[in-house]
């Protein structure tokens, strides 16, 4: 990888000389060198190469000496290291640079193989500062994708060598469709519609998380939601109906000036799951979700719920009926369910 190197130094014929000593690695592409003469110039170069890693820079130059470019640095480039090159070593200026900022001191006359190692030295540790700063980057944008539960889950300590291992869980599970959502792609250009969907993707999560849910994932205009730990179906309803009524609290006004209002529909069931990493771990593609009959009954509970209802099972009500007011409704046959099941609405 190369290595960007700034010169900073009023002495002309300096250039020629660190061409001269430096050829093999300049014709290898090791390093690349850039010349300023003086500390202002140095910070115009600085913005023309913002990828430069080590500045060498003397102390005493017209304009703006070095020891004034090190307390510009900070503000103009945090990432790149400064190693002064001066004839002045003593202890004072020495001290002064090294308050400023600098990563190292080497003195003139130049030891050039000196200077070479320091340089890798330093080099070296700008690239591992990079790294740092990248992965922080990373790993905020990863934050965007995947929700914490499942970032607490991969910074176990075991987690790299139990990929495939899951675990029996108790839990809620939520799905949110939104209704009639896709017939609006008929009438509305494609931007408007995921400018919609997001912003009533965000006011669900918002209710999600304020129960202490998590989103497990979204499916195109739907969102499925789990719920964990202490009155874990308790909560989820009480997401549930918060979501309800932040969304149907929305209304937009179509092209042919006619008003759409969000409805949801949503199932809500509990019990017993499977969690853990669904996919191929040789593909390196893997979901952290739950899985079983619970899940599924969830998702077709939903699927019978008409534009504003909360349904969920029998089983379900009776273990709620004493905090959350319900209605029955009627028995249904679920996909893949010999048997009817008794439904009920929550109304709030």
């Amino acid at each position: 990888m190369k290595t960007k190197i700034l010169v900073v130094d009023d002495e002309a014929d300096l250039e020629l000389l660190i061409k001269q000593k430096f050829r093999r690695k300049i014709r290898e592409n090791v390093y690349e060198f850039i010349f300023a003469a003086n500390g202002q110039e140095a910070l115009r170069a600085l913005t023309q190469h913002p990828d430069t890693d080590i500045i060498l820079s003397d102390i005493n130059m017209p304009v703006m000496d070095g020891l004034t470019l090190l307390t510009k640095l900070q503000e103009a480039n945090p990432v790149v290291k400064t190693v002064m090159v001066s004839a002045y070593g003593d202890m004072q200026n020495i001290r002064t640079a090294m308050n400023r900022g600098a990563f190292d001191f080497v003195t003139k006359p130049v030891d050039f193989a000196d200077l070479e190692t320091t340089m890798d030295k330093t080099a070296q540790h700008v690239q591992q500062l990079r790294d740092t700063l990248r992965a922080i980057q990373e790993n905020n944008i990863l934050r965007m994708y995947v929700d914490e539960t499942v970032l607490n889950v991969m910074a176990r300590p075991e987690f790299e060598h139990t990929l495939m291992v899951s675990e029996t869980v108790q839990a809620s599970v939520v799905f949110i469709d939104i209704c009639g959502f896709t017939s609006l792609s008929e009438v509305l250009p494609a931007g408007d519609i995921v400018g919609m969907l997001n912003t009533y993707f965000d006011q669900m999560v918002r209710e999600i998380i304020a129960q202490h849910g998590h989103v497990d994932k979204f499916m195109g205009d739907a969102v499925m939601a789990v719920f964990r730990g202490e009155y874990h179906l308790d909560r989820a309803i009480d997401a549930a109906l918060a979501v309800r009524a932040v969304v149907q609290a929305n209304e937009y006004t179509l092209p042919d000036g006619s008003k759409y209002q969000p409805q949801v529909s949503i199932g809500v069931n509990t019990g017993e799951m499977v969690s853990g990493n669904i996919g191929s771990a040789s593909l390196k593609r893997l979901d952290y979700t739950v899985i079983g009959d619970t899940v599924n009954v969830s998702q077709r509970l939903q699927s019978v719920a008409q534009p504003g209802q909360v349904i969920i099972t029998e089983a379900t009500y009776e273990l709620v009926k004493e905090s959350f007011q319900c209605r029955p409704l009627h028995e249904v046959t679920l996909k893949n369910k010999t048997q009817p099941v008794m439904i009920y609405e929550v109304v709030a």
